[in-house]
């Protein structure tokens, strides 16, 4: 897309995350890929051991995800099926979730 037109946007959900309830994050996760990949969201990294290379990070994980625009991301976040299985991960962990906008 060339600067200045209008259209569809990529977008980046960014989950930075502390689980403290193993039981009930695996729960989410098992279920998560069918939902993401039913919307058609993308997984494009997932990592419980990343590298701090310049200051702190208090959290256990982090997970960052594509979606064509910001109406397929929230649609996938307020899908009856993702709303089922989140309320795992809300138990789960304590964390943030951005959205950045692809250039």
């Amino acid at each position: 897309m060339a600067f200045g037109m209008v259209g569809a946007m990529t977008v980046y959900a960014l989950a930075q995350i502390s689980i403290h309830d193993r039981r009930r994050y695996d729960a989410y996760v098992a279920g998560f890929m069918d939902v993401l990949t039913t919307y058609q969201g993308r997984l494009l990294a997932a990592d419980e051991r990343p590298e701090v290379v310049e200051g702190e990070w208090p959290h256990d994980k982090v997970i960052l995800l594509s979606f064509r625009d910001r109406d397929a991301f929230e649609t996938w976040a307020n899908s009856p099926e993702y709303q089922e299985i989140s309320k795992d991960r809300l138990a789960a962990t304590t964390g943030v979730v951005i959205l950045a906008k692809g250039l």
